[in-house]
């Protein structure tokens, strides 16, 4: 039974890697010319913007300042059937992140993006290698709709609140 449970963790293992390669350092990427210094700082500041808010269709997300508790009920399920095998709810590691204060960490944006765009995300996102790096294992692409990332966002929320 032990050789199976190790096997079985194994596969999971290869699986969540996805194959994926990590992404190029800073110290891999050709500098630009900083001759235009203005032109220079005004494209870090949209690069630090686009970084907060990640890689896809969210960039703006209006949250009402109560919880909805249905869709903290349909981030429950997905994050049961989905999520919970990977994150923890508190602060602690498990294979990602825990998710405790994500909410704090990351703009509402960020986090919908991520989680509907995962991959593009890991390969192109500042924030998304860092946790790469920090994790050792690629996130696998969950395939959630809109709906289920608006979800998951609440139900993040109602896991964060004071």
């Amino acid at each position: 039974m032990k050789k199976y449970s190790i096997l079985a963790s194994v596969i999971i293992f290869m699986w969540a890697c996805n194959g994926g390669a990590g992404a190029p350092s800073e110290n891999d990427t050709s500098s630009a010319s900083s001759a235009n210094t203005s032109s220079s700082s005004s494209n870090t500041s949209a690069s630090a913007e686009e970084d907060a808010k990640g890689i896809g269709k969210f960039t703006h997300v209006d949250l009402p300042a109560t919880i909805d508790k249905s869709m903290v009920a349909g981030g429950q399920k997905i994050y049961d059937l989905k999520c919970s095998s990977c994150h923890h709810l508190d602060n602690t590691k498990l294979v990602g992140p825990g998710w405790k204060d994500v909410t704090e960490r990351r703009k509402p944006e960020w986090i919908m993006n991520f989680v509907t765009n995962t991959d593009e995300n890991l390969d192109k996102n500042a924030t998304a290698q860092t946790l790469l790096e920090e994790c050792m294992v690629r996130m696998p692409n969950q395939n959630l709709s809109d709906n289920d990332a608006r979800d998951i966002l609440e139900f993040m929320r109602n896991n964060d609140a004071k």
